[in-house]
């Protein structure tokens, strides 16, 4: 299939872009890098009266450093956050969740804010951010707002923007030097959908464990304890039975409710695993 006619507008500023939503609203559909809209549009999944290009907007390319964050503008592509040094070595949860995005070619085109407001419930780029706790920004011509990234996500494909905002920004915590992290996650193929995916971060020195599933329910969703002692073999066991039972479970083509929770005990245990042999090692 092709998709259905639509007007094409490409602004050359952020506030054109954002007088184009505020006017037309429901009508637009935003594009990023495309790599999921794209295949939208082809199979009529979506059929937008304005389809509005921002590949042309400045300043939203920037990777900043701040005290205790890194804010990277919505159009930062994946394979260039790959590679930043600041980015990754300041979040490096996000560092080891990219190479699972996708294939080379297409982390060449995405960006990270088009994944995030894409919502896509097993996209790896959402779970970072969510289970780090960062936060979004969203432009409209009425006002700038953040939002928490756990309050962002409210179902698949669904989220808090407003039909006349714009995703600008991402603000990635930067990891203390006593946290470690771990991302796994299990695909049918190389670069496919995961079906469940694990995030996990751990502060030896506070003992706060975090861990962040997607791909089980509709939206990203974490566990977190902050009494952890230390990640033994009997806490690990313990924390993986008990963390999925906690969490929401959807049936799909690719795989069962009841698979996905298996998926997430046993993900859960090689993350925590894998932070515990980090360690020994650090």
């Amino acid at each position: 299939m092709k998709p259905a006619p639509f007007k094409y507008l490409r602004p050359d500023s952020l506030p054109e872009a954002l007088a184009v939503l505020a006017e037309h609203g429901d009508d637009v559909r935003v594009m990023a890098g495309g790599q999921s809209l794209g295949a939208m549009l082809n199979m009529r999944i979506v059929t937008p009266a304005i389809l509005l290009d921002i590949n042309r907007l400045s300043g939203l390319t920037n990777i900043e450093r701040g005290t205790d964050s890194v804010a990277t503008g919505s159009m930062v592509r994946q394979s260039d956050a790959l590679v930043d040094a600041a980015l990754c070595g300041n979040v490096p949860l996000l560092a080891r969740a990219l190479p699972n995005v996708g294939h080379y070619q297409t982390r060449n085109r995405g960006t990270l804010g088009g994944s995030v407001a894409h919502a896509d419930p097993s996209a790896e780029i959402p779970l970072a951010l969510f289970t780090l706790g960062g936060e979004v920004e969203l432009r409209s011509k009425r006002r700038v707002r953040k939002t928490k990234a756990t309050e962002f996500f409210r179902s698949a494909l669904v989220t808090l923007r407003e039909p006349d905002e714009l995703v600008t920004a991402l603000y990635w915590p930067s990891q203390a030097a006593d946290e470690r992290c771990a991302f796994i996650e299990f695909a049918v193929r190389e670069g496919d959908f995961a079906i469940v995916a694990v995030a996990c971060v751990f502060n030896a020195r506070s003992g706060r464990l975090r861990l962040g599933f997607g791909g089980c329910g509709e939206t990203p969703q974490a566990i977190e304890h902050t009494d952890i002692k230390t990640l033994d073999r009997s806490a690990i066991d313990s924390i993986a039975q008990d963390a999925p039972s906690h969490l929401d479970y959807r049936s799909d083509l690719l795989a069962a409710a009841d698979y996905r929770r298996h998926l997430a005990t046993m993900l859960a245990r090689r993350a925590m695993s894998a932070l515990a042999e980090e360690g020994l090692h650090a």
